[in-house]
């Protein structure tokens, strides 16, 4: 899985982007695997760097994943197909595609019943121990390689990885036409699950950030209307209020939490109507201290 090396092509050195001590990288060599039969090589042309590198290199670690040893950092990428597996029938050298940066087990009863982003057994680019794909090539399974339609850049190809985590809380909480959603954060997580709920259909879309800056692009994206918050605590009660003059006499139905914090969760869970749903999309706090009980009692939990 993606652990790079010698180039194909005579006289170039694999190389890769390490992650080797607390905000340090350098560029090393970086040993490609045997292609096997279904599998494919790839020469990686976008690469993202994503929250989850910035965490891994400012702090060597992410929830309970730490780095231990030099990693190879990067996971939303998309390159051209240069060598197939002797297996590979879907895939052609020159093809343009995005990579699933997931590796499931295949065998367990998640995967089989199409679950396999929570596979125990998950191998994912850049989560250690498992190197990533900021790098010159990596060889990676075809059936995770998708092949990119001609008006659809390098660049964009790349950040499908993380429009799926947008798609994909969009389908968990039923987004739909009559929808109203709250997005807490106008990052860049806030801002796709912005677009994605307006492409599920949601009538109306408020989101909330403190940086008046992260709030303009949101703006400039679609957003029916924003609310600049603090980092306070005691300031919540009064934001909700903004939050819901701003929304409207409907209320929201549905929030997403996109940063994953104490308050922001806090806002969500009081920001939301009765019978609403919260959804958890950023992970910033390992732990967090919420209002659950008044939450459960308005049925924000199913």
């Amino acid at each position: 899985m993606g652990k790079g090396g010698k180039s194909h092509q005579e006289g170039e050195e694999n190389m890769a982007a390490w992650l080797v001590d607390l905000n340090t990288l350098k560029i090393q060599p970086f040993k490609l695997p045997p292609l096997g039969p279904h599998d494919v090589r790839v020469r990686m042309k976008a690469v993202g760097i994503c929250g989850s590198d910035v965490h891994f290199l400012k702090t060597l670690r992410l929830a309970d994943f730490v780095v231990k040893e030099p990693m190879v950092i990067g996971h939303e990428c998309a390159g051209i197909i240069e060598e197939i597996g002797s297996e590979v029938k879907n895939l052609v050298p020159g093809d343009r595609v995005a990579l699933e940066p997931g590796i499931g087990c295949w065998r367990c009863d998640l995967c089989k019943e199409g679950r396999y982003n929570i596979c125990p057994d998950m191998k994912f680019f850049a989560t250690p121990p498992v190197h990533g794909s900021l790098a010159r090539q990596v060889v990676h399974p075809a059936d995770l390689c998708f092949k990119l339609p001609d008006n659809l850049s390098l660049e964009e190809g790349a950040m499908c990885e993380p429009l799926s985590v947008a798609v994909h809380a969009c389908r968990r909480a039923n987004i739909g036409p009559e929808t109203n959603v709250l997005v807490m954060g106008a990052g860049p997580i806030g801002l796709v699950t912005l677009l994605a709920a307006r492409a599920f259909g949601a009538p109306r879309i408020v989101i909330v950030d403190v940086d008046d800056y992260r709030l303009s692009v949101a703006n400039n994206l679609g957003a029916d209307g924003v609310v600049k918050v603090s980092t306070n605590m005691q300031d919540i009660p009064e934001e909700v209020e903004r939050i819901c003059e701003v929304m409207g006499a409907v209320g929201v139905h549905v929030t997403f939490d996109c940063a994953g914090f104490n308050k922001t969760m806090s806002t969500a869970l009081s920001a939301t109507r009765a019978g609403g749903k919260v959804c958890l999309v950023g992970l910033g706090h390992n732990e967090m201290t919420v209002p659950l009980t008044p939450a459960a009692a308005r049925y924000l939990f199913q």
